[in-house]
């Protein structure tokens, strides 16, 4: 499969390399650049870090046909409503076909100039034209954000929200009823310690943390964790009184 990207005249630096790190976000690798006003992997690399797979692939071209000449199916991404008729599509739509089409060959995703967009003839090229929904009223999006969501939609199409989240370095069984009762007897303890039920019933209050703890089951870790809090509570309260110091709560 295989997805390039294509900047028509881009005139900024910066949003290049926006560009290129959402290429490297989202897992595609090719970008196609069109008469760009200026063009320093070095800098692009300065402001996207770690993309130098990326950049190492991008390519040049002097004219639009050169940079679409091997594609089987090109979507030109523009704001503005056209009074020709064109074959319009939203990006979720149009991802889903993107990718059906890339599986012959090589697609295109089109975008114009930062400031003047996609012209005539280069929508004439287009298969397919792609209008993110935004308000009428200001509908222009900055090119590196119309190429994140653009990207976005194709890596869900591809199955990106079904990947599993990376597991946590160390895994810890749960905690066992004995862990459980060890904390909530520390917790006691602490809370003792800072004559937290002089104004509260102890019991309720009690319960009411067993509530909170059994509703977000405690891996064994996590209850040590809490236990060695409690602890280091009581042993404070503990050298507060061989100290004689005088706490003011107020």
């Amino acid at each position: 499969m295989s997805v390039v990207v294509v900047l028509h005249e881009p005139q900024d630096l910066v949003n290049i390399a926006h560009v290129v790190r959402a290429l490297k976000n989202f897992g595609f690798r090719d970008l196609r650049l069109v008469r760009p006003r200026e063009f320093d992997a070095y800098r692009i690399e300065g402001i996207a870090h770690q993309t130098q797979d990326v950049l190492a692939r991008v390519t040049r071209y002097e004219q639009l046909d050169e940079a679409l000449a091997d594609c089987v199916h090109v979507v030109g991404f523009t704001a503005r409503e056209r009074s020709a008729k064109r074959n319009r599509q939203r990006p979720r739509e149009a991802a889903a076909e993107l990718l059906a089409h890339a599986e012959a060959g090589v697609v295109a995703l089109l975008f114009g100039r930062e400031d003047k967009g996609l012209p005539n003839d280069a929508l004439d090229r287009c298969h397919r034209l792609v209008t993110i929904p935004t308000e009428p009223a200001y509908a222009s999006l900055q090119l590196g954000h119309a190429v994140v969501l653009t990207l976005y939609e194709l890596a869900l199409a591809r199955g990106a929200e079904a990947r599993p989240f990376k597991t946590p370095r160390r895994e810890a069984p749960p905690a066992r009823v004995e862990d459980l009762e060890r904390l909530f007897a520390d917790v006691a303890a602490a809370l003792r310690v800072i004559e937290f039920f002089k104004t509260r019933q102890a019991e309720g209050v009690l319960r009411t943390v067993r509530e909170v703890i059994h509703r977000t089951p405690l891996d064994e870790r996590e209850a040590k964790l809490l236990r060695a809090m409690a602890i280091e509570v009581v042993k404070y309260g503990e050298r507060l009184a061989r100290s004689g110091i005088h706490v003011d709560r107020e």
